[in-house]
C-alpha cells in the first residue's frame, strides 16, 4: 500500500519532530511519500528526504500555498490522492485544519488522533479524555488519518529518498492571507520539548507565574499551563496542556500547583517521568506522578530553581 504523508512545514522549515513521529506511524501502512507544501518548501523537502522510512518526497511550491492556508493545500492533496491508499499527517494545528477538508473532498471519513495502527483498515485512538481506547475500522477506499505524535517515537535519520516536484493547480481563491500574529519565544516549542514545566490554578496570578517560567528557563524547558490557569488569565492560551489544549509527552513533565483534573491528565499522562508539586496531598495529580512533593509551591519552586543554578 502507498501512503501520502503531509509533512509539517512552517515558513519553509520542516517541523522535524512532528513529521518524523508521523513517519514512524505511517511506515506500518506502506511505502511513505512525504509531501512538503508552501510558498517555499524545497529546503523542507531536502530535510524530509533524510528521514528513515521516507521512500519519496514531493515538493509543492506556490504562492497560493503560503501562510498555511488550508483550502489550497487540501485541494492539492485531493488532486494527488489517486495514487495512495492512505493520506496521513501529524495531528498538529495545521493538519487538523487541512485533513477534514481533504476527507470532504474525497467523500470519506477522517480518522483523527490515531494512537495505534492495527492494520491497514483498523486504528486505535483515545476517547473520553484518554480513559478508553476506541478501535475504528474503516471500509473507505482511501483512509484520511491524523496521528497523535505523542504516541510514536520519531523516525531516525539516514534516509536517501528521491525528491520530485509536484504540479500545483490554479488556486480557487477560497481563502486569502490577511496577517499573522506570532508569539516569539526563546523557549522550546511546547509539543516537541523534552522537558515541560506547567503551572495550575494554585500559582495564583499572572505575576506569580513568573516562578514557573524561571524554573523552566533553568531546565531549558517549555512552559505549560492547566486550563484553569489559562481561564484565570495567568497564562496565554498557547500554553494550555490538556484535552482542549496541547497533548505533550516529554521526557520530564513538572506539574506545579496543578490538581490533576481528568482533562489535564489527558494531555500529559504519556510523559516519561512526571513530577508533581502540590500542597494538597490528596490531589489527583499524585496518582499519575512518578515523584511527588507535598509542599507550598511558593517555597519549593524558588528553592529548587536556586539549587539548579
Amino acid at each position: 500500500m502507498a501512503v501520502l504523508l503531509l509533512a509539517e512545514v512552517t515558513d519553509g522549515a520542516l517541523a522535524l519532530d512532528a513529521t518524523a513521529k508521523a513517519v514512524t506511524a505511517a511506515k506500518a501502512l506502506g511505502d511513505v511519500t512525504a509531501l512538503c507544501v508552501g510558498a517555499s518548501a524545497a529546503d523542507a523537502g531536502a530535510e524530509a528526504a533524510k528521514i528513515d522510512g521516507v521512500a519519496k518526497v514531493l515538493v509543492a511550491e506556490d504562492a497560493s500555498l503560503g501562510h498555511r492556508l488550508a483550502e489550497p493545500t487540501a485541494a492539492l492533496i485531493a488532486s494527488l490522492a489517486g495514487d495512495y491508499d492512505h493520506i496521513v499527517a501529524p495531528a498538529t494545528t495545521d493538519a487538523k485544519n487541512i485533513m477534514p477538508r481533504v476527507a470532504a473532498l474525497l467523500d470519506v471519513m477522517v480518522i483523527s488522533d490515531v494512537s495505534g495502527v492495527v492494520d491497514g483498515d483498523t486504528f486505535e485512538r483515545p476517547v473520553y479524555a484518554g480513559n478508553a481506547i476506541q478501535t475504528v475500522k474503516s471500509k473507505d477506499g482511501k483512509k484520511v488519518i491524523t496521528f497523535r505524535t505523542s504516541s510514536f517515537d520519531a523516525a531516525g535519520e539516514g534516509g536517501v529518498a528521491s525528491v520530485e516536484t509536484a504540479t500545483v493547480g490554479a488556486s480557487e481563491g477560497l481563502s486569502e492571507w490577511v496577517e499573522d500574529k506570532v508569539a516569539a519565544s526563546d523557549r522550546p516549542e511546547l509539543t516537541s520539548a523534552g522537558i515541560v514545566v506547567s503551572g495550575g490554578r494554585g500559582v495564583g496570578s499572572e505575576e506569580d507565574f513568573k516562578i514557573i517560567e524561571a524554573l523552566a528557563d533553568k531546565l531549558g524547558a517549555a512552559v505549560g499551563a492547566s486550563r484553569a490557569a489559562v481561564d484565570s488569565g495567568f497564562a496565554p492560551n498557547d500554553w494550555q496542556v490538556g484535552q482542549t489544549g496541547k497533548v505533550v509527552a516529554p521526557e520530564l513533565y513538572v506539574a506545579v500547583g496543578i490538581s490533576g483534573a481528568i482533562q489535564h491528565l489527558a494531555g500529559m499522562k504519556d510523559s516519561k517521568i512526571i513530577v508533581a508539586i502540590n500542597k494538597d496531598e490528596e490531589a489527583p495529580i499524585f496518582q499519575v506522578a512518578d515523584f511527588g512533593l507535598v509542599a507550598d509551591l511558593f517555597e519549593a519552586v524558588p528553592e529548587l530553581t536556586e539549587k539548579l543554578g
